[in-house]
């Protein structure tokens, strides 16, 4: 395919993976559960954090994450009790456990309590949202926490690829008329998000002619984006759809 070709069979892509079919069996449904901000930045965040491994146990969890939080997630996490805390001590999603989840309800406090909330620690001018990603973990983990919960939020200064919160990003920043992503952060462009990087949607992208380098790190990120950016300046992460449905659903 040559490159008009390419962004053709991209954008078809698009438009048939960008619908609400799309929501039944993917982890963002728990967040549409919702209809306050707060909730759903936060259920959304929760839910993205768990988001490796069998989409129906990821699924399952996060509504089991919900559900241990009163099903009001913004009031758990600005009203908990240490009573309320406990009773997630039992939470297990693969390596993410319960005394992790407490140290996420501390960290989100924490950034509501002190730093104006999950939309303002991620609004930053001046800087690339790698960067910003990098300053949210630092300031997360202000609050008390093991040493071991660092490592459910990755830091593409690090070499990661942050495959579940570039997913989160392009959930509350991209706006369009299909009801998937929500597009309630209004502080950010979708322009300068980043492609959610997998297993799946990195293969698609190799067989594309899309992404050259052979680990999915920071710096494979980098190179798709500036494919992505060719094809659509202005909503390059729309392309996370095509890739995604490419490599799940049609076995590309």
């Amino acid at each position: 395919m040559n490159a008009s070709e390419l962004k053709e069979f991209l954008d078809e892509k698009v438009e048939l993976y960008n619908n609400p079919n799309f929501i039944e069996s993917d982890p963002i449904q728990i967040p549409h559960s919702y209809s306050l901000k707060e909730d759903i930045e936060i259920a959304g965040f929760l839910s993205a954090t768990i988001a490796w491994g069998n989409r129906k146990m990821i699924i399952n969890n996060a509504t089991k994450m919900m559900d241990l939080m009163g099903n009001s997630p913004y009031d758990f996490v600005m009203n908990h009790s240490e009573t309320d805390l406990e009773a997630l001590e039992n939470f297990m999603h693969r390596t993410f456990n319960g005394q992790d989840f407490i140290g996420f309800m501390k960290g989100l406090q924490h950034i509501y309590q002190n730093h104006n909330g999950l939309e303002a620690v991620f609004s930053k001018e001046n800087i690339t949202m790698q960067h910003t990603i990098s300053e949210f973990k630092q300031l997360f983990f202000e609050a008390h926490h093991l040493n071991r919960t660092e490592k459910h939020i990755s830091d593409p200064l690090n070499g990661s690829a942050a495959k579940r919160i570039n997913m989160y990003l392009r959930w509350m920043v991209r706006k369009d008329t299909k009801g998937v992503d929500f597009g309630i952060w209004k502080t950010i462009t979708p322009a300068a998000l980043s492609c959610p990087l997998d297993v799946h949607s990195g293969n698609v992208a190799r067989k594309l002619g899309l992404l050259h380098r052979t680990q999915n790190d920071a710096k494979a990120v980098a190179e798709l984006d500036a494919q992505l950016r060719i094809l659509d300046t202005n909503d390059p992460v729309k392309y996370d759809f095509a890739l995604f449905g490419l490599g799940v659903f049609e076995g590309f």
